[in-house]
């Protein structure tokens, strides 16, 4: 025997011994005989069936406020009940009509079984199935062999459900599905109210649209205003965009998102997440926002890169057009993490139009034992890695060697050129000066060269310095090592920021300043443009 009808089955034997419990103690004037109202014929055998009316023809009966019509029935006086075959009709007020081909009704229990082509129509709503138990008492009906229920929004179908037109609210189980000329619903388990149009979700459901996808386990969904509040980790999903949260809320209408606590939004396209406590996300702009431990990560490569600010925000424009593209804004207090990349800077702006990261006051960059900083530095993408740098202002290469020697150079402006997310060469641009310590074979230090010029090359293998070539007007000295002066190991505007480097991708919760004195001071300069330098296209060696 299938499942669902024994747990049919033991659900209406349950009702009954429970209805059956109540009405012993419900008053005699509930329990009132059945009344003929009219047939156009009766019939009586005293002999074979002596407490049975038989009525043939337009036969009318009222129990209580309740009018019952059909085209045959028998009366059992004895037990006060009654059967009624073709054109059954029940009708209560000018509001609840109940229709069917077959009614067996207790005037006991005032409960009513209906079977073959039932409709329970009470105002704007209509049931409709093949076999309704109609609980006057309760003013309750219930089906559980399969039932439609429909009002003026919505169609549901469900394999057992039942209506109260007192409370308007009806409850279905089992391969529900509510279709409404917008989106489907399908669940297990759902409560619907036919005045408010809500649908409250308590199993795990799905809302397909066109143009998106909810998945919640607990939740409201007003089928009216089209915005839903749904719980437990729901998830809202539109082109590859899924949204999830403990907690979020959507307005289909205005085509916007909210999520509450632990929040995800990830692009499965573009290969990149948000995250944080709150994100708000607008399907019809493109826009979002996320903030409280706020999250960008990278993952399109094979090391993702996770990037943090107060607030992170995504701006689309000319969304739907060829020519769309987006903006990642990042601020205030940014730090970002990848195994050979860091960052830390105030603000940030990403551009997808020139694959350009831009890293506003204080930005400072760390590639391996590299550490670049300036007033401005843009960083230009290439399918996610690194192809360019350009530092602008205030420009300072640092290498660190060991504990106390370090490579250092500085100039207006640096642009650094990456080969397979390595960096292989630097040039920099105006007063440059440089700190340099040639090395043997074996890595052992030969001295320290220091040097001024007007435009310098370096090339670097293994992200180490290997080669740097002055260009032009230049003068130098190398010092032996143990000839070194000491004003002349580290350059006037030498700093080492290890101590705000971010160290892991948890590290960047952890906003560590810059200390008094070691912040820069913008300069109203303008980058330079070398002649020996007019495009931007890396050599390789």
């Amino acid at each position: 025997m299938d499942k669902r009808l024994i747990f049919g089955l033991v659900c209406l034997f349950g009702v009954c011994l429970l209805s059956a419990q109540d009405r012993k103690s419900e008053p005699d004037k509930k329990k009132k005989r059945v009344d003929l109202l009219y047939a156009d014929e009766a019939q009586a055998d005293q002999q074979l069936r002596p407490d049975v009316q038989v009525l043939i023809g337009s036969v009318r009966m009222k129990h209580d406020s309740m009018y019952m019509f059909c085209d045959s029935a028998l009366i059992y006086e004895k037990i006060n009940s009654v059967e009624a075959f073709g054109n059954v009709r029940m009708e209560q007020g000018d509001t609840l009509f109940i229709y069917g081909d077959y009614l067996y009704y207790d005037g006991m229990s005032q409960l009513a079984m209906l079977r073959e082509n039932v409709r329970m129509i009470n105002r704007n709503t209509e049931l409709t199935t093949d076999s309704l138990n109609y609980d006057r008492l309760y003013n309750l009906g219930y089906y559980f062999d399969g039932g439609t229920l429909t009002d003026e929004e919505n169609v549901l179908t469900s394999e057992w459900g039942e209506y109260s037109p007192a409370t308007k609210l009806a409850v279905f189980n089992h391969e529900v599905k509510l279709v409404n000329p917008k989106f489907v619903l399908t669940s297990d388990t759902l409560k619907y109210s036919t005045e408010s149009k809500i649908a409250t979700i308590l199993g795990p459901s799905d809302i397909v649209s066109d143009k998106n996808h909810i998945y919640s386990e607990r939740g409201e969904y007003n089928t009216v205003s089209e915005q839903a509040e749904l719980l437990d980790r729901s998830i809202l999903t539109n082109e590859g965009k899924k949204l999830t949260g403990d907690s979020l809320f959507y307005d289909r209408k205005l085509g916007y998102g909210e999520a509450f606590d632990n929040v995800q939004m990830n692009d499965t396209v573009n290969k990149n997440m948000l995250t944080g406590n709150y994100c708000f996300y607008n399907e019809l702009t493109g826009n979002a926002i996320a903030t409280q431990r706020a999250v960008a990560i990278d993952y399109s490569q094979g090391d993702s890169l996770f990037m943090h600010g107060d607030t992170l925000r995504l701006v689309t424009y000319h969304m739907n057009t060829d020519s769309a593209y987006r903006e990642m804004r990042v601020y205030h207090k940014v730090r970002a993490y990848r195994t050979d990349v860091q960052a830390v800077c105030d603000s940030l702006v990403y551009n997808s139009k020139d694959s350009c990261l831009t890293m506003y006051t204080d930005p400072v960059l760390w590639h391996g034992a590299q550490q670049l900083l300036g007033e401005e530095v843009k960083v230009y993408m290439n399918d996610s890695t690194i192809d360019w740098a350009h530092i602008i202002n205030q420009a300072l290469a640092v290498e660190q060697k060991d504990s106390i020697h370090y490579n250092q150079v500085t100039g207006k402006e640096m642009k650094a050129f990456f080969q397979n997310g390595d960096m292989r060469r630097v040039d920099v641009n105006g007063n440059v000066l440089i700190v340099f310590y040639p090395e043997e074979k074996d890595s052992t230090m030969i001295g320290m060269n220091y040097a001024e010029g007007s435009f310098l090359r370096i090339y670097l293998k293994d992200r180490k310095m290997e080669e740097a070539a002055l260009i032009g007007k230049s003068n130098g000295i190398l010092y032996p090592m143990d000839q070194i002066p000491a004003d002349k190991m580290k350059l006037p505007s030498f700093v080492w920021f290890d101590y705000i480097r971010p160290l892991n991708k948890d590290d960047i919760f952890e906003w560590r300043g810059k200390k008094a004195g070691e912040t820069l001071q913008k300069s109203d300069r303008k980058p330079l443009t070398s002649p020996r330098d007019m495009h931007i296209k890396r050599t390789k060696k």
